[in-house]
């Protein structure tokens, strides 16, 4: 009897000794791809950042026709009552580096999607990869034709709003700084409304978004998007509010369709 323990025992002890030899070989190993997932995200913030700069730099030599007329040209065109003010002393110094960084921002938009897409992309299966190779394209295209949007239409609507509201005995001298944050504000917003094709192909393709949905509730969704344009625009004439809310219905008639294309994309790789 004793002899068939310690024959048991004996064998037993080497499958322990694996079993924790395995757990300590994937300990390692797990902190070896957390080490390496910080490394590579590392690695795309300094070439975003250098990136960044670069285009930023660049943008800085056109600094004054970057402020004298992509940025105080719509209040110019506007109107002739609109007065911009500076009231700190060091205001121009910043107004000039918030500009030049936003247009370095703006420029360098592409690269960014792309180092965002290039850490994602080997977590996908190939076929993934292969349908989103447009992704950069179709991300960068959206967020421009957004900031156009913004800049050509929304901000031109809005200033002429504010230029003619009011009593004329109140001067309207604009804070410098609150005109560059309401400037910016409404391009960031603007592009990134402009991206809601690409958030439904992104639901589309994970299985979260129908185009039977979006189709149920569209009655909803125009009712919804023509209320955010009249919230958002600042007149109160119809026509206006038009302008700002067609781009976003047809932004989501869009979105239905780009659904729909994904789901039978999916549809046809599950056969």
């Amino acid at each position: 009897m004793p002899e068939d323990t310690e024959t048991t025992t004996s064998k037993e002890l080497p499958e322990d000794h694996d079993q924790s030899s395995r757990i300590t070989e994937s300990e390692p190993e797990s902190e070896l791809n957390f080490i390496g997932h910080l490394e590579e995200i590392r690695s795309r913030l300094i070439k975003t950042s250098i990136a960044l700069l670069v285009v930023t730099a660049l943008c800085a030599t056109y600094a004054d026709f970057l402020v004298n007329e992509i940025l105080i040209g719509p209040l110019k065109r506007s109107s002739e009552g609109l007065v911009l003010q500076n009231l700190v002393p060091y205001g121009q110094v910043s107004l000039y580096f918030q500009v030049v960084f936003f247009a370095g921002f703006i420029l360098s938009f592409p690269f960014i999607a792309w180092q965002i897409w290039q850490f994602i992309a080997p977590g996908l299966h190939e076929h993934e990869r292969k349908a989103s190779r447009f992704s950069i394209l179709f991300i960068s295209l959206c967020f421009f034709a957004g900031i156009a949007f913004g800049y050509f239409v929304f901000l031109p609507i809005s200033l002429q709003f504010f230029a003619g509201f009011g009593t004329s005995l109140i001067k309207n001298n604009i804070s410098v700084q609150d005109y560059v944050s309401f400037f910016i504000g409404t391009l960031l917003t603007a592009g990134l409304v402009f991206e809601l094709p690409f958030i439904s192909y992104v639901l589309s393709k994970i299985g979260l978004l129908t185009p039977a949905f979006m189709r149920f509730y569209r009655k909803h969704a125009i009712v919804v998007l023509l209320i955010v344009a009249a919230v958002v625009t600042p007149s109160t004439d119809l026509v206006t509010q038009l302008i700002i809310g067609l781009p976003m219905i047809l932004l989501y008639e869009l979105s239905i369709l780009i659904s729909a294309r994904v789901n039978r994309n999916n549809a046809a790789l599950k056969s």
